[in-house]
């Protein structure tokens, strides 16, 4: 019974006209955003791969010099895009996509899109994630409002009953049939994105990838359920299809549209962020405090320089083996890193601080807990941009030491005209970035998964028991 009534429902809406007119335009502008998200990506991940080749090359091109020189000379990390992050824009938009590698110094992440961007940026961007996250609902709700309530005004529902078909078959049967005509909408789109995605890499796509893009399709599938199902109910629940409508677009502006602002706003409310330059005021406060690579007079670099002279057993700097200002160096940038992980460590837990409120809402409101997981599976969450930040922190530390180090070796004490061969640049690492696991990326929203299954799971079994109570006629 329940496939006879999802024919039938399946079959009402494919003759309605206003599903044309409106899935037609839902369909376009979804095709849209997958092509043009697609070029989008393309583009940023050619350039980015040129300009990462060309920092290199730079690096590689270096005239001899002392290689501390070089630390100050530095070099850039670019973060490549991830193969999905054209269906998710996430905050790749405004997160820098590079960051400028250098002695004594920790940058943050500069060149965002945004900086570039006009004003309507702030508008958001159409984008298949807008498109799924926004545009579906609403169309599942236009589908959906009436179900119930014309048949019941056009007293249908009284003749269905009279044939013995229970309220349980009837609910779940318009509920698969509507997913029918939705799937219809999507199909076209996701095909789309899959056969892009593939093709890119010759059909050799990384398993990695290919679970993630299931598991993008399985949490908009869920979400997309949700929708159906509610607006299902909630029409079966009305007293005439207007009131179904209000309610439902009432449910639909609160859940996708305000609470998601109000979360963001009381986020930063309460969890506050010092301004730029209270920031760097604070980073240069504590490097103060300690010893400055620059300068071995200091009374920091003078307890140093006593430990030395003990370790190697000699009266002077002069008599050392090893050059002691390469050494004052390193010990300069363990400190100056230690105070840049430090300040930089707060900074970013008041801004996860920010996100966890949207997180727990998730709760809630399914909405906020598939922003997060489809922003984690396309590799554009905050999560993504950070495991990036300390990578390219890990390659910055790493090739100053090996620079510091080189110095210690290759000179002795106050020759800074010392100069190491073009040979050696080609020894230090070039940074390479290779994206977290989609298992990993599950465990940084493990709380915004948990959340939409038990919200699923409490949903649909509510809806479930108390289709006994619901009066069709």
């Amino acid at each position: 019974m329940k496939n006879i009534i999802a024919h039938k429902e399946f079959v009402v809406t494919l003759r309605d006209r206003r599903f044309w007119v409106a899935g037609g335009v839902v369909l376009l502008l979804l095709l849209v955003a997958v092509w043009t998200g697609f070029q989008n990506y393309r583009m940023l991940a050619e350039k980015r791969g040129q300009a990462n080749r060309s920092a290199r090359a730079a690096w590689l091109g270096q005239p001899e010099k002392n290689p501390h020189s070089a630390a100050h000379y530095g070099t850039f990390a670019f973060r490549p895009k991830s193969d999905l992050s054209f269906l998710d824009f996430g905050l790749d938009t405004y997160t820098g996509a590079s960051v400028y590698l250098e002695g004594h110094r920790q940058n943050d992440a500069k060149f965002s899109q945004a900086e570039d961007a006009t004003v309507l940026i702030r508008f958001g961007e159409m984008t298949v994630a807008f498109v799924l996250q926004l545009l579906i609902p609403l169309l599942i709700i236009f589908l959906c409002f009436s179900a119930f309530t014309q048949e019941r005004d056009e007293h249908i529902l009284k003749l269905v009953a009279s044939q013995g078909v229970s309220v349980a078959d009837l609910y779940w049967g318009k509920v698969l049939g509507l997913t029918r005509v939705t799937g219809l909408v999507l199909g076209p789109a996701l095909l789309l994105a899959a056969g892009l995605l593939f093709a890119q890499t010759g059909f050799q796509t990384s398993i990695d990838t290919v679970l993630r893009l299931l598991l993008f399709g399985l949490i908009y599938a869920l979400y997309f359920l949700l929708f159906i199902t509610g607006s299902v109910y909630v029409s079966a629940r009305s007293s005439s299809s207007r009131a179904s409508l209000l309610t439902l677009l009432g449910v639909w502006i609160v859940a996708c549209v305000l609470l998601p602002k109000a979360a963001a706003n009381l986020g930063e409310s309460l969890f506050s962020v010092p301004s730029k330059y209270a920031f760097q005021r604070l980073i240069h406060e504590d490097e103060e405090k300690g010893i400055d690579g620059h300068n071995p007079s200091d009374a920091r670099a003078k307890e140093l320089e006593k430990k030395v002279l003990a370790q190697y057993g000699v009266d002077s700097v002069a008599q050392l083996p090893v050059n002691f200002d390469g050494i004052v160096m390193q010990e300069g940038e363990k400190y100056t890193s230690m105070v840049y992980q430090k300040h930089f460590g707060a900074l970013q837990q008041q801004f996860q601080k920010q996100n966890s409120l949207a997180t727990v809402l998730g709760f809630v409101n399914p909405y906020l807990a598939v922003r997060n997981l489809s922003m984690g599976l396309s590799g554009s969450d905050y999560a993504h941009f950070l495991d990036f930040k300390d990578k390219a922190e890990q390659h910055r530390f790493a090739l100053v030491e090996q620079l510091n180090n080189q110095m210690i070796r290759f000179s002795k004490t106050g020759d800074w005209e010392k100069k190491v061969s073009r040979d050696f640049w080609a020894k230090t690492p070039a940074f390479t970035y290779q994206l977290p696991s989609v298992g990993w990326a599950l465990r940084q929203h493990g709380v915004s998964l948990v959340a939409l299954l038990l919200f699923s799971g409490l949903l649909l079994g509510g809806i479930q028991r108390s289709l006994k109570s619901v009066a069709i006629l």
